[in-house]
């Protein structure tokens, strides 16, 4: 497993060489002028001029790619052209209100999600079946901005039992997490539910029937370890898109975490900025795939990993 690892680590180079050349020209195409946004919509030419040389966009764009990728290499991510912070310094400062509000997300949506999908499976087609996936089907279909608003409206507005921006306190995540969980709850349920599905009619699940094992010791012990697997992959491939996707969730909710900071970087074309965070997203997705993959080997040990 070391050996499969490190291969896998190795392998993070050229993809993240690519992304970073796809990210870099998709950002200088983006309309409108860094430079006329730092100096003022009132500035004159010759102000602008002067912030363009400053910022180093009077250079031919070759030019600009070869300084971009030489500072990666050094581990420098560049500056802030709005802030005139390190990247590194503007990600940091945003990064952990992310990650606590992606983590409180999964764990919600993954046990939720898993429950209901476990109960429509044992009960298919009969009532606990029915409600469990019309249930997943709203999650799925209702949009994450209006959910959001509709949660404020209700809890915030007319209850006041919950704050609306902010993340000062353990209240200030209830409805974010509610809103960016949702649809992750509710592809998870469906997930568990067709894999339990599968699993329940297996052999070794009669066989274990016929020789008088408790329905419960079956689900759990027998069951749900082999119908893991499936799930695990979308607890990954969600949590890489909770992790990088939440930009709708904290710009309804005005969070401050790297989706409202990637949306202030767009806004003000902060090339350093976006492209720091489109080549953290997809190192997390990466890193993401690699510990699931892992994870295959640790659920069933009959998954061995290449040579």
């Amino acid at each position: 497993m070391l050996h499969y690892v490190v291969r896998r680590l190795f392998g993070l180079v050229p993809t993240l060489l690519i992304v970073a050349v796809l990210v870099f020209l998709f950002v200088h195409l983006l309309p409108g002028d860094p430079a006329r946004m730092a100096a003022g919509v009132d500035a004159s030419p010759e102000t602008v001029e002067l912030v363009r040389q400053d910022l180093g966009l009077d250079k031919p764009l070759p030019q600009q790619f070869l300084a971009f990728f030489n500072r990666l290499l050094h581990g420098d991510l560049g500056t802030s052209l709005r802030t005139k912070r390190p990247v590194s310094e503007e990600i940091g400062a945003r990064f952990m209100p992310t990650f606590w509000l992606t983590v409180t997300s999964m764990v919600w949506a993954t046990l939720f999600g898993m429950a209901i999908g476990i109960a429509s499976a044992v009960w298919r087609n009969q009532w606990p079946d029915r409600l469990g996936m019309a249930l997943a089907v709203s999650g799925i279909s209702f949009p994450a901005f209006a959910l959001g608003m509709l949660l404020m409206q209700v809890f915030s507005v007319q209850l006041g039992w919950l704050p609306t921006v902010g993340a000062e306190s353990w209240r200030h995540y209830i409805l974010p997490s509610l809103t960016l969980g949702a649809a992750v709850a509710a592809v998870m349920a469906r997930f568990t539910r067709a894999s339990f599905i599968e699993v329940i009619g297996e052999d070794f699940v009669r066989t274990a029937r016929a020789k008088g094992v408790p329905e419960s010791w079956i689900l759990f012990k027998h069951c749900l370890r082999n119908a893991l697997i499936p799930v695990v992959t979308m607890m990954g491939l969600q949590f890489g898109f909770l992790l990088g996707g939440s930009i709708v969730v904290e710009a309804v909710f005005n969070w401050p975490g790297l989706g409202r900071l990637l949306v202030d970087a767009v806004d003000m074309r902060d090339y350093p900025v976006i492209q720091a965070l489109v080549l953290l997203f997809s190192l997390e997705f990466i890193l993401i795939n690699l510990v699931v993959d892992v994870l295959y080997g640790l659920i069933n040990p009959a998954i061995r990993f290449g040579k």
